[in-house]
């Protein structure tokens, strides 16, 4: 399910994005309830929507974990649509907006640690990768974080059209290996089998009705035959948590593309000087 941002009033919604307006005044009712607020209902979505996925955010939902109903709601925050914008600039707060490799001109550094923060970032939040960048919140947030990886990319010393190309590049590269890292995770639960009893079910019966598989694509056999897959960082290692294959391969997959792309990037810098 893809879902756009910005569908709301776009006075309103950068209104509250912002917080550029007053906050509503609170009404007064019989019981001590807390007060509710803009942050309170958006914290509330964002907890909802991480333990159960986009598919379960809605304004009732909203309100039954506040206690309140989703009329109450209503005077904070005018819809779905304008609550999914504020969730979404509000968990890009989590971003770093800093990185100390970049201060000392350590740019592929600082990219590495830029590139595996925003991965951890979209697997916390899966719901994340489900919000098109085709259209952005413009929310102060998303802005910090895309200041950010400028800053960075202007430390390449690449020009500007490049740069803002390189921006295209790198975020959906990033988001695409955190998709593959989050399935990796939800697939057993979703489907009710392990990766391992999906492929030996799966592996046997392709042998038995396509035995002449190898010769049929001797391109992607030959990458079986052709040595062995590198160790994922860290395998291995005493005290360590086991890592299923999937997300391993995932994750292993996202660190020798992101090397590639680097390579790219020194490539051009050095093309250029």
């Amino acid at each position: 399910m893809v879902v756009f941002a910005g569908q709301g009033d776009p006075r309103r919604s950068l209104s509250l994005l912002w917080r550029a307006d007053a906050p509503p005044p609170t009404r007064g009712g019989p019981g001590p309830k807390p007060r509710l607020s803009v942050d309170a209902i958006v914290a509330a979505a964002v907890a909802l929507a991480d333990e159960e996925g986009m598919g379960a955010l809605s304004m009732r939902a909203v309100g039954d974990r506040l206690g309140r109903t989703a009329m109450a709601l209503y005077t904070y925050v005018p819809g779905k649509s304008e609550l999914l914008d504020l969730m979404y600039d509000a968990v890009h707060a989590e971003l770093p907006t800093a990185y100390p490799e970049s201060d000392s001109g350590e740019w592929r550094a600082a990219f590495t640690a830029w590139a595996g923060e925003v991965l951890e970032f979209y697997v916390r939040h899966p719901w994340v990768l489900q919000v098109s960048q085709a259209r952005p919140v413009l929310g102060p947030h998303e802005y910090a974080g895309l200041d950010t990886l400028v800053t960075l990319l202007r430390a390449t010393g690449l020009e500007a059209g490049t740069l803002r190309r390189l921006v295209g590049t790198l975020f959906p590269f990033v988001r695409g290996s955190a998709q593959a890292v989050a399935d990796a995770r939800l697939a057993a639960a979703a489907t009710g089998s392990s990766d391992e009893e999906w492929w030996a079910a799966r592996s046997a019966a392709l042998l038995e009705l396509v035995p002449d598989f190898a010769e049929r694509f001797p391109a992607v056999s030959g990458l079986e035959s052709e040595g062995p897959v590198e160790p994922y960082p860290g395998e291995g290692n005493e005290g360590a948590e086991p890592v299923p294959y999937p997300e391993r391969e995932a994750r292993e997959t996202f660190r020798v593309g992101l090397g590639v792309l680097l390579d790219g990037i020194e490539a051009a810098r050095v093309g250029r000087t």
